[in-house]
């Protein structure tokens, strides 16, 4: 079964920076396109950025320019580099496969206030 561990999210003043780890196992992780969601409070969740096997990168409009993600497969981790953070920002941050598998983490709590 497929589990993913979220963590490095925490409370940031808006302009800051913040880098998410995914650890992921029960998988083969590097074949595997992987992406980051976010789930704000009363939203839906939306994917910000996803990363292929072959380490091509997309991003939502919303954080085009700012956030970066990576992985890397030795340790079978996937990251995401937020900079310039903004209040918008603050959500539930998950990863997932690009398609998600059945199972989701339990998140981490990124919070963008001053």
């Amino acid at each position: 079964q497929v589990q993913l561990v979220e963590s490095g999210g925490g409370l940031v003043q808006p302009g800051g920076s913040l880098r998410l780890s995914c650890a992921a196992s029960g998988l083969i992780f590097s074949i595997y396109a992987m992406g980051w969601y976010r789930q704000a409070p009363g939203k839906e969740r939306e994917l910000v950025a996803t990363i292929t096997s072959g380490g091509t990168t997309n991003y939502a409009a919303a954080v085009n320019g700012r956030f970066t993600i990576s992985r890397d497969n030795a340790k079978n981790t996937v990251y995401l580099q937020m900079n310039s953070l903004k209040p918008e920002d603050t959500a539930v941050y998950y990863c997932n496969g690009r398609t998600p598998f059945s199972s989701w983490g339990q998140g981490t709590q990124v919070t963008v206030s001053s």
